[in-house]
């Protein structure tokens, strides 16, 4: 029996809510070198830089919360000795190199804990500690990385000489540390610091149709662009919009040939995290009946609360991303079965991290994650950071595949969900580690082409699909910034007092940061200048080290920093004339939910990296069927398999801008047209030579766009979009 398929050991340990992570379960570690070689004592502290929010100031400040405030489920990330990381890292980079001995020899969270933890010693002296101010400490994880513990305010307070205080910004209120954390300097080698010392959410990633389609603005760039042949094509608002359901994502992206060989997903299992649960179950089996995927009898879905985590219920809102996931998931990988693993939040740890630590902890991870959250680098803080890293590098070490989605902000992940940039460019610390692939979202460029006939039938089939084949891309970008939007709607530019982001008309509908995320990781480490308003990648800040995988690849700039994203799909939110149509029936105001009834037109629809990241890992567990085994970190394979495609200049033959035209041995779709750069306000990396509203530019002094899509990778669209087929028929050509 292949490694993995025992998923159903994983559901049962989960539903039961054993808690496999008991603080008497550390590992021994015997051979680890002890790093605490001096009495652990308050009277020598030392300070961890980069863990104060920035909305931690002044300005925001309404005083100390009441001392007895319960903080449950804090986070305590520790570090191993450098010379096992050294040894770990070079360890996962043979376990996913073919031809070693290592390859595809996963470990398990007892072995990573045994064999690269911290010391038994240095593990009690640091819990011993928190012992010793009154905390609870409830679980030490198997890996030895991790210790969950529990206390007050006032206790988080006399531990680590940080006060937590209230704060009002931008409305609404929020507990954070006003001062970084202390520790005594004889931890200083085992600890790296509190995960999170606040309750500011990481965001969902997806976006509801977009403002300008609501009002009418985003059926203009419609009419203004190159006319569409004939008839409007059907699966539409009667306005001439294209709802995306999964018949068209498999006719697209080319499913067709992998599902006609029995490859759906059947044996494997795909986890999406969340911190809630879903409002209905009864939307997940609509959406399959409603779309055809019901005839593919062995998919399933249920909730579970790994480790005995506290069920969350439902979070209103969030609700939203767990449906949409699991039934985009499902649309990947019909036959598979679909798991939403969420714990509650707790008043400084998001809930979703809780279920991702119990998950690899787990005895038989499971082999593919899907996680559509983010927040900024310089949001996580260095310990945030270092907490998602340290959980994706053992889930690689592991075996499992997680994805992650980029986000929905541009180059401005600091300013997720405004109307503008402030803060720079920036990349979300969920997606940035080098263990994780990182997800980008595209849009179709058949409306600017003005050839939607072209690629859309005038009538749908049973299952209301009616694209005709892989359709031409773009990046998906909503702003006014667009260098595709401003030429359609008759402007040159979108910068400068007479540009197009400081009309009309383009700060009525177009002020947005909606766009598909990538960049640089530039504030994984270090932290960013106190003063109060500094960009995202100020003060100590750097970025993750470029993988080795990701070197030497034409486009890939030699920057020496992980760049996001790694590969992309559609998740547009309607700006030219597509969106993906979901089932979400919650009927609370504000929520976005509608019945799941009659023409699936009139149900919820949105785009986002949300949808993305779901649908690839549920590619990833087709993957995983064809070549019987877990994969671990997809990208080496990504990356080995672009280097082919691309060479030394890149391929035109691959462009997405060919449409119906592209080659039809591609493994990637190049997108090589558009930008998803956005607006935005003040002097961190915006452009503003006259006006009001400027454009994100890697210099605030010239237009350099963040960012553009060029041939081979870059920032806009990473390696590009997948041809499924191909790329299960060329898995293991890899590295040949």
């Amino acid at each position: 029996m292949k490694l993995r398929s025992l998923c159903t050991q994983f559901l049962c340990l989960s539903a039961m809510g054993i808690s496999l992570l008991s603080s008497g379960q550390a590992q021994t570690g015997t051979s680890a070198r002890s790093t605490v070689t001096a009495p652990v004592s308050d009277s020598k502290m030392i300070t961890l830089a980069g863990n104060v929010r920035p909305e931690a100031n002044a300005l925001n400040d309404r005083g100390a919360v009441d001392g007895a405030m319960r903080l449950d489920h804090m986070l305590l990330q520790l570090k191993r000795p450098a010379e096992r990381e050294a040894a770990l890292t070079a360890k996962i980079e043979s376990m996913h190199r073919p031809g070693s001995p290592d390859f595809h020899q996963w470990l398990t969270a007892e072995e990573l804990g045994a064999d690269y933890g911290p010391s038994a010693k240095d593990i009690a002296e640091v819990t011993g500690w928190l012992k010793s101010h009154g905390f609870e400490v409830n679980e030490v994880s198997k890996s030895g990385m991790v210790v969950d513990f529990s206390g007050s305010a006032a206790q988080v307070n006399s531990a680590f000489r940080t006060e937590m205080h209230t704060l009002k910004v931008r409305g609404e209120s929020h507990i954070a540390n006003m001062q970084n954390p202390q520790i005594p300097a004889a931890l200083a080698e085992v600890v790296v610091g509190v995960s999170s010392l606040s309750d500011f959410r990481p965001k969902p990633a997806n976006k509801g149709i977009s403002a300008a389609r609501i009002d009418g603005a985003s059926k203009g760039i419609v009419a203004r662009a190159a006319k569409p042949e004939g008839a409007s094509p059907d699966f539409t608002t009667n306005a001439g919009f294209q709802a995306v359901v999964p018949d068209d994502l498999h006719t697209i992206y080319n499913f067709g040939p992998v599902y006609g060989r029995g490859v759906t997903g059947k044996g494997e299992t795909v986890v999406v995290i969340e911190n809630t649960n879903v409002y209905s179950t009864a939307d997940w089996v609509t959406f399959r009946s409603t779309f055809g995927l019901s005839k593919y009898t062995k998919g399933s879905f249920r909730q579970v609360h790994p480790g005995g985590c506290k069920n969350p219920g439902v979070l209103i809102g969030n609700d939203g991303e767990a449906i949409l996931d699991a039934e985009y998931a499902s649309a990947a990988a019909p036959n598979a079965a679909i798991v939403l693993a969420s714990c509650a939040d707790t008043q400084t740890t998001f809930g979703g991290l809780l279920a991702i630590n119990a998950l690899i902890n787990l005895p038989l991870p499971p082999p593919v994650i899907s996680i559509s959250y983010g927040e900024c680098e310089a949001g996580l803080g260095a310990a945030g950071n270092a907490t998602y890293s340290t959980a994706y590098q053992q889930a690689s070490a592991e075996g499992v595949s997680v994805f992650v989605s980029s986000g929905d902000e541009g180059a401005a992940s600091c300013d997720a969900n405004q109307p503008a940039a402030q803060f720079g460019i920036a990349v979300s610390g969920f997606a940035s580690t080098q263990y994780n692939v990182a997800v980008g979202g595209t849009d179709f460029g058949d409306t600017y082409a003005g050839t939607v006939s072209t690629y859309w039938s005038a009538k749908n089939n049973a299952t209301f699909g009616s694209a005709k084949s892989y359709i031409p891309e773009i990046p998906w970008n909503d702003s006014c910034a667009s260098t595709l939007i401003t030429n359609t709607v008759g402007y040159n530019v979108p910068f400068g007092k007479n540009g197009f982001c400081n009309s009309a008309e383009g700060e009525a509908f177009f002020l947005t940061t909606a766009s598909g995320s990538g960049g640089p990781s530039n504030c994984a480490y270090g932290n960013t200048s106190p003063l109060n308003g500094t960009a995202a990648d100020s003060g100590t800040c750097k970025g993750y080290k470029k993988p080795n995988y990701q070197r030497s690849l034409f486009g890939n700039p030699a920057d020496g920093v992980r760049d996001l994203p790694d590969v992309s799909l559609f998740a547009a939110n309607g700006v030219w004339g597509h969106y993906y149509v979901f089932c979400y029936s919650q009927p609370a105001p504000g929520a976005g939910g509608a019945p799941c009834t009659g023409d699936p037109s009139n149900w919820s629809g949105a785009g986002g990296t949300s949808f993305a990241a779901p649908i690839v890992a549920g590619i990833q567990a087709l993957v995983d069927q064809s070549t019987g085994t877990p994969q671990g970190n997809p990208n080496y394979v990504y990356y080995a398999l672009a280097r082919q495609e691309f060479g030394g200049a890149g391929n035109n033959s691959c462009s997405a801008t060919l449409g119906n035209g592209v080659d039809s041995t591609c493994t990637f779709y190049d997108v090589t047209l558009g930008d998803m750069d956005v607006n935005c306000l003040g002097k961190f990396n915006c452009y503003t030579p006259s006006g009001t509203n400027g454009v994100l530019s890697v210099s605030s002094k010239a237009y350099e766009k963040a960012y553009n899509s060029n041939a081979g990778w870059d920032f806009a669209t990473g390696i590009g979009t997948l041809n499924v087929n191909n790329l299960i028929k060329n898995w293991d050509k890899a590295f040949q």
